[in-house]
């Protein structure tokens, strides 16, 4: 196995185990040091709130959201319009552009994203994301590793973006269905969990037996189960009940 192949399936390895945004980030991180870069960036824009995992500092990311520059900024415009995976930054950004976008860049540079490689990635509806290695190294040409290592960090920008989007996709998904669910819902399929029958939990809280009923079909329903033990297996699975 080559260099960059075990670089490759050192990556697939870690980022099977990622299951949150930090994870995602550290794996993302050990990929970046390891092919020679300094940061990454991976941009998802789906609707009106954007998602950014990356290693760029802080005060530059909290920044470029509080300005809109996702709107500006020409890295992010160009992966909008292209498929294939590109090289930008240097000389030749300080002179493209207009003045707003050169600006940009200068401004990008003081937190030291001068160059980079980054990795259209297109969604239905008009979604799409990108995938950015980044350095502030002067000595880093960019293009000559896109002419290396294209295929290779093409596979790791598709890879990151299926597994972030499988993983924190579904643990939104879940949190979003737990704060759906009521108190009293939780409460019967947490009982029902231990093993307590219908009278028992109406008995444990403190409540009709016909309701108890009503609580956990509005919760099988909320969860898509065909069955009350469905409902209870898929709850536990997606720790709802913890």
């Amino acid at each position: 196995m080559s260099p960059v192949e075990c670089i490759f399936q050192e990556f697939i390895d870690a980022i099977q185990t990622a299951t949150s945004e930090d994870e995602f980030e550290r794996v993302a991180t050990r990929l970046t040091q390891r092919l020679g870069f300094q940061r990454f960036a991976y941009l998802r824009l789906t609707g009106e709130t954007p998602m950014l995992i990356s290693s760029y500092p802080k005060t530059w990311t909290s920044r470029y959201f509080q300005l809109g520059y996702q709107q500006l900024d020409p890295v992010v415009r160009r992966a909008r319009a292209e498929r294939a995976l590109f090289s930008w930054g240097g000389e030749a950004s300080a002179l493209a552009g207009n003045r707003e976008q050169r600006r940009f860049f200068d401004e990008a540079m003081t937190f030291g994203i001068r160059s980079g490689i980054t990795v259209p990635i297109r969604g239905g509806f008009g979604r799409m994301a990108a995938f950015t290695l980044a350095t502030g190294d002067r000595d880093l040409h960019p293009e000559r590793l896109v002419a290396d290592g294209k295929d290779l960090i093409q596979l790791v920008g598709l890879h990151f973006h299926c597994y972030v989007a499988a993983r924190l996709d579904v643990l939104s998904a879940s949190k979003l269905i737990a704060s759906e669910l009521s108190q009293r819902e939780r409460q019967c399929l947490a009982w029902t969990a231990r093993g307590k029958t219908i009278a028992d939990i109406a008995v444990l809280v403190q409540i009709a037996p016909r309701t108890v009923v009503f609580h956990l079909d509005n919760a099988r329903r909320k969860l898509g189960a065909a069955s009350i033990a469905q409902c209870v297996a898929e709850a536990l699975r997606r720790g709802l009940l913890s």
